[in-house]
């Protein structure tokens, strides 16, 4: 009931304030950043900036669905591409708002082709539940609880086990949740990756990151606009954490293939850099 007041309240704001996000105080004041993303999904505009995605042709058949143990109580899944070799070395991929799909299995696969020596672990937020329409999006969306997903990532985690170096992408609502699960796993996070996701607006958070930061953004954004991308940074080198920052000139989700906004140049750039940076912290 808190979160629905709050998350209701903070809807109210936007509608109010506009789709200024930096004039509003109310990720720190009342919720965090991924439930403050969320609550864009209660306006028209926001849901059709995000076009429903194209069937992909062929199924991702490299992997395995796998469940573990979560400190909740209950199992949660992940699609698993084991390294070649045994290794300590991880990278934790996290959905888009429409939930561990064929595509985000497949860039699991790619990330685990280029680099062999680390085993890919697709979390999924949603417990299971997939969409491909918008509005199914946004209530899923706003139905994840913080709690449930920090015991999913803490359970990968474990999973994973004490000594693994671990680096996180995601995009969109998984860019936002690839950053809180950097915090989470404190000094075992080595890299985290954001693709046009919703900062932390929280100093005192960010001080407590371990993991250096790339955040792939895309200055067309009508959400996460460029004067939030630059006061992350400013906030981010504030408090002495390193980040490097690349923005694009295109739409939100322009890496996703079976988006139709899709930009397959500055895609193809993005991954580039996530896989350098990717690869140089977790060798």
């Amino acid at each position: 009931m808190k979160k629905i007041l709050l998350l209701t309240i903070a809807t109210i704001a936007i509608i109010i304030g506009g789709n200024n996000y930096k004039s509003q105080p109310l990720q720190s004041a009342c919720c965090m950043a991924t439930e403050y993303f969320a609550t864009f999904a209660s306006q028209k505009d926001f849901l059709y900036e995000h076009d429903e995605p194209i069937a992909i042709a062929s199924k991702p058949t490299a992997g395995e669905m796998i469940t573990f143990k979560t400190a909740d109580g209950k199992d949660a899944n992940a699609y698993l591409l084991k390294a070649k070799k045994k290794t300590n070395r991880y990278l934790f991929v996290i959905h888009e708002w429409w939930g561990l799909n064929d595509y985000i299995k497949q860039e699991s696969e790619k990330y685990a082709k280029d680099m062999p020596n680390v085993n890919i672990l697709a979390l999924d937020l949603y417990d299971g539940q997939v969409t491909d329409k918008r509005e199914e999006a946004g209530k899923l969306m706003q139905a994840v609880q913080y709690d449930r997903a920090k015991s999913i990532v803490q359970g990968a985690l474990a999973y994973a086990g004490k000594k693994a170096k671990i680096g996180t992408v995601g995009w969109c609502f998984g860019g936002g949740w690839s950053l809180q699960s950097a915090l989470l796993l404190g000094k075992q996070a080595k890299a985290c990756v954001i693709y046009y996701g919703m900062p932390e607006k929280d100093k005192e958070k960010l001080k407590t990151i371990q993991a250096e930061v790339l955040g792939i953004f895309a200055s067309q954004e009508k959400w996460i606009t460029t004067d939030i991308v630059t006061e992350f940074e400013k906030n981010m080198k504030d408090a002495g954490k390193p980040i490097t920052i690349k923005n694009f000139d295109a739409d939100h989700a322009f890496a996703n293939p079976s988006n139709p906004r899709y930009n397959a140049e500055y895609a193809k750039q993005a991954y580039t850099l996530s896989l350098e940076f990717l690869k140089k912290k977790l060798k």
